[in-house]
This record gives structure tokens, sequence and C-alpha cells, in this order.
């Protein structure tokens, strides 16, 4: 890939080119390691053998695999993910539990939570939520170690979103997005806050607490109009994914028309491929604005695309959005328009 880069091929057919080599990978049956080069492939089959031989150069190959595999995420099937993660999460969990060198333990810890918070999403997409739920919990115990609280904001976040869909209730959901913006207050990340803000908007505006949502709100976009030059955290939110968040708080407590136009305004702006998940979302969460609007045809043509969208990135929470959705078109379930959507979402998503 190296070679490729210095040869002046595109970012754009790179990625292409990372995307093929992942799938023919899992095709074959292989895992993360095979992805590594037998150079750290060897480092880590002696760190993992001798833990005192751990070295920088090694960890920061695992760092890169672990961001190349949640690069992949849109383009690559959630299973495969899973397959190519679980080599680092397996040497993560040993290397953590022997004696490698002290000066090398925070690096280690970082890249274990950052591994462990994936797996947790890996394992929810693909409805291990027991799995998911302990891999969160050493997520949790990886970087509240670290002395970084918006490290752990960050693993709360993503654990409350994949509770909130796995949980009934709001309760525990709301219970980690109130740690998370705890430790967002307290850390360093001006954009872990915002979004820590952002979800604590959504969580509000689904209980019905239209005041509580609302500032909430305000404080992601005080936080999000911040200079983030010289934020440590590496997270891709933006204005983009906030006015999804606008969207389904004005979906709960305000204007359909209003959570419609940021819908479709947030889709529009989710284009990268790392984001197609979220753009699935977005997009799935747009037709049941149009069915409050009293437009039930339209918000069924949408749905098609949706379906679609769901069924080539796999993504659960699109899918639960999406059923959802068809709950809500039940008084117009004798229409010609429904059936066809039904036909649609049974043979991509099943029954």
């Amino acid at each position: 890939m190296e070679a490729f880069a210095h040869l002046g091929e595109s970012e754009r057919r790179l990625a292409e080119l990372r995307t093929l080599l992942v799938r023919t990978t899992t095709d074959a049956g292989g895992g993360l390691l095979a992805l590594l080069g037998p150079p750290t492939q060897h480092d880590l089959a002696a760190a993992l053998a001798d833990p005192s031989r751990l070295e920088e150069g090694l960890l920061a190959a695992m760092r890169g695999a672990v961001g190349d595999v949640n690069g992949r995420v849109g383009s690559v099937p959630f299973v495969r993910l899973q397959l190519l993660l679980a080599p680092i999460i397996e040497s993560c969990r040993r290397l953590l539990d022997a004696p490698v060198p002290d000066a090398l333990v925070p690096d280690l810890r970082s890249i274990a939570a950052q591994a462990y918070t994936l797996a947790g999403r890996f394992a929810f997409e693909t409805q291990a939520d027991e799995a998911s739920r302990a891999l969160y919990a050493a997520a949790t115990d990886a970087s509240g170690s670290l002395g970084e609280p918006w490290r752990r904001a960050v693993v709360h976040m993503s654990h409350a979103l994949v509770t909130l869909y796995s949980t009934p209730g709001l309760a525990a959901a709301r219970a980690l997005v109130d740690a998370a913006v705890r430790d967002a207050r307290a850390g360093e990340s001006v954009t872990v806050r915002a979004r820590a803000h952002a979800l604590q908007a959504e969580i509000a505006a689904r209980a019905g607490a239209e005041k509580h949502a609302r500032a909430a709100l305000a404080l992601a976009w005080y936080d999000m109009d911040k200079d983030h030059d010289g934020d440590p955290a590496t997270s891709s939110f933006s204005p983009a994914h906030l006015r999804g968040f606008e969207g389904v708080t004005s979906l709960y407590i305000g204007d359909p028309a209003e959570a419609h136009e940021y819908f479709a305004r947030s889709a529009a702006s989710l284009v990268a491929p790392r984001e197609r998940v979220q753009r699935a979302i977005v997009s799935t969460d747009q037709p049941l604005a149009r069915i409050l609007l009293g437009d039930p045809h339209s918000a069924a043509e949408l749905l098609h695309e949706c379906i679609d969208a769901a069924s080539q990135t796999g993504g659960r929470v699109a899918a639960i959005r999406l059923r959802r959705a068809r709950r809500d078109l039940r008084p117009w379930r004798r229409e010609t328009f429904v059936a066809d959507l039904d036909d649609h979402l049974i043979e991509s998503l099943g029954p």
C-alpha cells in the first residue's frame, strides 16, 4: 500500500484496494493477522510468548490495524469485521494480564479500549448482546485507567447507543449518557463534549423532556462551534451528524416538518464511506417525519431506498428503525404501496 501511494495512486483507489483486500482475506477464512504482514506477525507472536519484548513499533501497528478495521465500517459486513478484529482483541487481553514494560502500559490500554469498544459495537450489530456488554465493560475498565476522561466518555456513548436498541426502556441508556457527559465535561475534547450533549438531547427528547433536550442541544452546538484545533479525539462527529440529532429531537418534541428538513440536510452531508451506516439511520428517520406530516405514500417511497441502504451496510439500528416506520404505516396496511414495501422488506431483511 505504501508503494502504491509513493507511485501516485489516488486515496480513493487505495481505499478501494484496502476494502477488496479485507473482503478477500475474510473470504479465505483469514483474520487480521493476515493483514499485518510477516514482520508484524512475528513481533506479535514474540510479544505474546515473552511480553517483555513488546515494543512501541508493534503497538503502533496494532493501533493502525484497529483504525483500518474501523475505517471499513459501512464497506464490509460486520461479521467479517468481527473476524478481522478478533486476534487483536485476544492479544490485548493476554498482554494486559502479562508483565509488559511499564512505559508501554498506557498505550496498550488505549489500544485495548478502542478495540474492545469497536468489538462491542460489532457484537451488537450481529445480535450477540451478552458478548457486547462484556466487551463494553472491558473497554470501560481499560479507558478508565488512562487519566483522560474523554476516552471513557467515548466508550460510554457507544455503549449507550447499543443499549438504547437492545434494552427495554430508556433508563439504562440514560445512565450511560449521563456518565458520558460527566466524563466529557472533565476531559479535553470539545468534539467528544459536543457528541455527548447531542446524545443527551436525543435521550431527553425520547422521554418527552423538551426543556432538557433543547438545553442539551444548545450545549452541543456551543461545543461544535468552538475551535477544534488540537482536539485529542479523532472522532469524525461533525455538524452533519449533529443535524441528525436535531432531527430526532424535533421528531419527538417539535415540528415534524422541521425534523424532516434536518434529516434531509444531514443525510445529504454524510457522504464518506465510513458514514454510510449513519446516513442509513438518518435516512430511515426521515420517513417517520413524512408519516407524521400525513404523507404515507411519500414515506413508503423513501423507505424503499432505506431498505436498500440497510441491506448494504448491515446496520442493526437502521433495520430496527425501518421496522418501526413500517409499524407507523399500519393505518394504510391494505394499500398497495404498503404491500410492496412489505415484500421489499422481507426480501432484503427477512420477516
